[in-house]
């Protein structure tokens, strides 16, 4: 009796609603109708970058990803696996490794779907058209880099997917996809403005640059490298922060306007980061932001760790970096237990807990470090002003003028590999937890070296992520054949 009644209300329900669905509906926003005018084209841009917030491409799971395969940090809780490489990754981090994949190709898919439906704009002015697929452009490449220093050869997906079809792409040659990486960047190149204003979450000329730059410095191009550092160095459109005490560094991390800042994440009271619940552990004060410890990141520092007690005392990086005391109820600061010795602070913005800060993606001390590396590299050995591009960045770790020499300057002399080790290691102090050390160590090929140091082995395996199973599972184009080693 009631499948009978069901049947009898849903005749009732299309017989009434038939004319009504003869009817156009024009509230309907659909790919054929969404894609009309220039406010359209500036929505579906905002949609694509809104990939890189918060914590970047879906949340803090890549961010840790990525930074926990350090040299100098343990995770702690469900994140130790990932900061363990002497195993593969469990079960729960192979499926966030998959998660930032999709994240990944989600950013990929957004910036495609503007390539392909805005240059069909008629109502849109040239320039800001143009502008809009440099950023696009811009956009697609960051996640593609991403993408192939993570997992190798991957799917290269250069139109938006419309139906199940266009998930069947195979596995393309790392070379290919760092052609098209390149490719991009330099479209976004030519077609963004050198200045964003206000706006520095937005991509500029200068971003691309620097995009170029890192890329070419992972491909092994290193005149290219240092030529196009060195074009964001001679813009003059940036300039390094003062620093003269270790908090002078909050102008970098805690500011929107930043004189280095090219380009960033930024958050604010109302939008706000998960990533200072990760280092921090619950009901400390003034470090306290909801954590209960569980994920609390704690430094090694035993042997030669970067962050040990190699890392002089006057670089004022190291006590803005690190905290090793906490205030207690009564106001008195005391250590840390010792489950947590030392923990990082870098993304606050003063010993209040204010959670106003900036993550970068690329600030202007970087293009000095590309810069001095790359030339070197391309010279087979350091030029007089790769030592001082070099020597300005660690003049102003410790507070000195960073365009006049200084007691702790680097001296003339080094041979080519003693310059670059110098770069790398000034890299380590100067972007802690900024998502560089394990793709430095691992471009560099010292991944196994730096891990001995501090007593840790890294299997092969672990130089990249698996291909999630969703992938191989959903795509007719890659096997279980295909998966990465280890796997």
């Amino acid at each position: 009796m009631k499948k009978i009644v069901f049947y009898i209300l849903l005749t009732i329900l299309f017989g009434s609603c038939k004319n009504m669905l003869d009817e156009v509906p024009k509230d309907f926003v659909s790919r054929a109708n969404y894609f009309q005018s220039e406010a359209d084209a500036q929505g579906a841009i905002n949609g694509a970058y809104s990939s890189l917030t918060p914590d970047y491409y879906g949340g803090i799971t890549y961010y840790l990803t990525v930074a926990l395969q350090g040299d100098y940090l343990n995770g702690r809780g469900s994140q130790a696996p990932v900061s363990d490489m002497s195993k593969v990754l469990d079960r729960q981090n192979i499926n966030r490794a998959g998660s930032s994949w999709a994240s990944l190709y989600q950013a990929i898919d957004r910036a495609n779907s503007v390539l392909d439906n805005v240059p069909n704009i008629a109502d849109i002015s040239p320039d800001v058209q143009t502008r809009i697929l440099a950023e696009a452009h811009f956009l697609r490449a960051m996640a593609y880099f991403e993408l192939v220093r993570g997992w190798g050869a991957v799917p290269l997906k250069t139109k938006e997917s419309t139906d199940l079809s266009d998930l069947n792409v195979p596995r393309s040659p790392v070379s290919d996809v760092y052609d098209l990486i390149v490719s991009d960047a330099k479209v976004a190149e030519a077609g963004l403005p050198e200045s964003v204003g206000a706006e520095t979450g937005r991509a500029s000329k200068w971003a691309a640059k620097m995009l170029l730059a890192h890329v070419y410095l992972t491909t092994g191009d290193w005149a290219d490298a240092a030529k196009e550092a060195d074009d964001v160095i001679n813009s003059r459109m940036y300039s390094l922060v003062t620093v003269r005490k270790p908090d002078d560094f909050y102008q970098i991390f805690g500011s929107e306007t930043s004189s280095e800042d090219i380009m960033s994440v930024h958050y604010s009271e109302n939008i706000t980061s998960t990533i200072p619940i990760y280092l921090h552990r619950g009901g400390d004060y003034p470090y306290n932001y909801g954590s209960t410890g569980y994920y609390a990141w704690v430094p090694d520092t035993a042997g030669n760790s970067i962050i040990g007690k190699s890392w002089n005392n006057n670089d004022l990086r190291k006590k803005f970096n690190l905290y090793r005391k906490i205030q207690d109820v009564d106001g008195n600061w005391v250590s840390l237990p010792s489950t947590t010795p030392v923990l990082f602070k870098k993304f606050i913005t003063n010993e209040n807990g204010l959670s106003i800060y900036s993550v970068p993606i690329y600030r202007y001390a970087e293009a000095f470090l590309f810069y001095a590396e790359a030339s070197c590299r391309a010279d087979g050995g350091p030029s007089a002003l790769a030592l001082e591009r070099l020597n300005m960045i660690k003049r102003r770790a410790y507070g000195y003028d960073p365009a006049s020499p200084s007691p702790v300057d680097y001296a003339a002399g080094m041979t080519e590999t003693q310059f670059v080790d110098s770069v790398i290691q000034e890299r380590a102090h100067e972007f802690l937890l900024e998502r560089r050390r394990w793709f430095d160590l691992k471009r560099t090929g010292k991944v196994k070296e730096a891990f001995a140091a501090v007593g840790k082995t890294v299997i092969d395996a672990r130089m990249l992520w698996p291909i999630p199973e969703n992938e191989i599972n959903n795509n007719s184009e890659i096997s279980q054949a295909d998966q990465n080693p280890g796997y």
